[in-house]
């Protein structure tokens, strides 16, 4: 479990230390590479908490999510309507639900381990 969050946090540090400008029609796939790489670890950790995590669900899904989404973006871009927004709408309430379970599971352990003391 300790991979993913030292990836996160080596990424943050790269991304800083090496700053990259881009272009700003690039910007609606880069929101959306965000969030759907946020997705995934929330997710990951989510089912690892519940003991369900499987290396090739969690990599398909990325996978698949990632091509869907920036799909969305590409189309928007060609028509010239901002699509991307729906993909950032419907990742982002994933990103709010599964951080919701994974604070419900840490303070559920958290009470049980306080009443068997």
């Amino acid at each position: 479990m300790w991979i993913p969050i030292a990836a996160v946090c080596l990424g943050l540090i790269a991304g800083y230390l090496f700053y990259a400008p881009f272009e700003y029609i690039y910007s609606g796939y880069l929101a959306v590479f965000l969030l759907v790489s946020l997705d995934t670890i929330l997710g990951g950790i989510r089912s690892y908490q519940e003991n369900t995590f499987d290396e090739q669900n969690f990599l398909s899904g990325f996978v698949i999510n990632l091509i869907f989404a920036s799909g969305i973006a590409f189309l928007g871009l060609q028509l010239g309507v901002d699509l991307y927004l729906a993909a950032v709408f419907a990742l982002g309430v994933r990103l709010f639900r599964n951080l919701s379970i994974i604070r419900w599971h840490v303070t559920d352990r958290l009470k049980k381990q306080k009443t068997d003391h």
